[in-house]
């Protein structure tokens, strides 16, 4: 997570210059880098991008391991002080290994965009889908993989129609969990992720 000190958003004349916008990366331990140093987890990987273009934003990943769409939500309040410009919804997928009902998953994804645009009405929304193993269910596999593209169209905002695409079921770019990507794998996440996100950050910055 990027860190901003009081004394850095201030200049020589002790006036508070306007902090940078951020994205932040609400998810789990696919945001976090469960296994693998966390600077090669994705958001880390786009921030290097972002930093590459010189583009001013500030990325904050707020991605913990473990986490559902219940606890993604316990934790938002304390989130939203931040100047938040692009919200990446990253969240979900331990709810749908765990059985939850996808109609339970897609109430709290709605409520944290709906709190996120309360206090951020501009802000910019990327969804990033996921699924779930076929052998769960053929009905729990439809019903989670349609919350996401669902939730895009109620909200008008970008998707990611699979975050773990080119990645999932992959041996060589899983650790031996077979859930969690290798550092290899975390660099395909970051492709699908960046071909939506740039053209989001695109707008921004030419706005």
């Amino acid at each position: 997570m990027s860190e901003t000190s009081a004394s850095e958003l201030s200049n020589e004349d002790g006036a508070e210059s306007a902090p940078a916008p951020v994205i932040l990366f609400l998810g789990n331990s696919l945001s976090a880098g469960y296994g693998i140093n966390p600077r090669e987890a994705f958001p880390s990987l786009i921030e290097e991008r972002i930093d590459s273009l010189g583009w001013d934003f500030r990325v904050v990943n707020a991605g913990i391991s473990g986490d559902t769409s219940a606890d993604g939500l316990a934790r938002l309040d304390g989130l939203l002080h931040l100047p938040i410009s692009v919200l990446v919804l990253e969240l979900g997928a331990n709810d749908g290994l765990r059985g939850i009902s996808p109609a339970v998953t897609k109430r709290n994804l709605r409520t944290i965009i709906e709190r996120t645009r309360t206090r951020h009405p501009s802000v910019r929304l990327l969804i990033v889908g996921m699924m779930v193993p076929p052998e769960l269910g053929e009905v729990h596999f439809r019903r989670f993989a349609a919350v996401f593209p669902d939730l895009a169209a109620e909200f008008d905002a970008d998707l990611v129609p699979f975050l773990l695409e080119g990645v999932a079921g992959v041996q060589t770019l899983n650790q031996p969990d077979g859930i969690h990507p290798t550092a290899a794998g975390q660099r395909i996440m970051a492709e699908n992720v960046w071909k939506h996100l740039r053209p989001i950050l695109e707008s921004l910055v030419d706005a």
